[in-house]
């Protein structure tokens, strides 16, 4: 399961099944990349002709990880800021054979200390503009798709399949992906409170009864705007 998530709702904005065999980088191919956006990959994706090059001639940008035996080399050093954890900003070019040939503009590669864990990490990027700090917190927000995933397989009971064909398993998968998505649609509109999972808690125990959602969560139904609902799903 491949997943896009706009940071913004931290909703999903593209989903994309296949079976295991399936590499990362090719389950990407036809994403369709909004010019101007932020994308934050970890270091499964990184394959600079495949991925990194279609982000980048689309006018976006990638934040990721760099692979530990990346070849490379330093164009310019653009500082560093030990208090923040910043331990280097650089411009660099790739020196690979491969590599060099199908990505051959100049990334930036910000080398960064998390003074919690005591771990350093180097992001590569080819977004010029932003603070390296920024760049290093950028990334840290990929998190919120693993908390994704997590919330899905905790709340709405993928832990295990009720068939083993690749239908009966694809269908589980979209109607969980669906109730979330209904969920969320039902917090924002109503403005409700309470976390998707005491919702889904909640609305799991009146299924067949006709109770408005306001009432349950003891809103006023006349205060629910009834402008046509936003685009949720936009992307940064």
């Amino acid at each position: 399961m491949h997943t896009l998530l706009d940071l913004r709702g931290n909703l999903p904005v593209y989903i994309h099944l296949t079976d295991a065999s399936v590499h990362d980088v090719k389950a990407l191919d036809t994403l369709c990349i909004e010019m101007g956006a932020i994308y934050l990959l970890d270091k499964g994706y990184v394959d600079f002709f495949r991925l990194f090059n279609h982000i980048h001639k689309n006018g976006a940008f990638f934040v990721t990880r760099a692979k530990d035996n990346m070849l490379y080399e330093v164009v310019e050093s653009r500082g560093s800021d030990p208090e923040a954890g910043i331990i280097s900003d650089e411009t660099i070019k790739l020196t690979g054979v491969k590599p060099s040939k199908c990505y051959p503009e100049a990334l930036r590669m910000v080398t960064y200390e998390d003074f919690a864990t005591g771990k350093v990490y180097r992001f590569l990027t080819n977004h010029l503009g932003y603070e390296a700090l920024t760049i290093a917190e950028l990334y840290r927000e990929r998190w919120n798709v693993e908390l994704f995933f997590k919330w899905i397989k905790q709340h709405l009971h993928i832990k295990s399949f009720y068939g083993t064909s690749e239908n009966a398993v694809y269908t589980q998968i979209w109607i969980a992906v669906c109730s979330f998505l209904i969920l969320a649609l039902a917090k924002k509109k109503l403005g409700l409170e309470q976390s998707l999972y005491t919702i889904s808690q909640t609305l799991g125990f009146v299924l067949f009864e006709k109770v408005p959602i306001n009432q349950l969560f003891n809103k006023n139904q006349n205060s629910v705007s009834t402008d046509e609902y936003p685009n949720l799903f936009s992307i940064n």
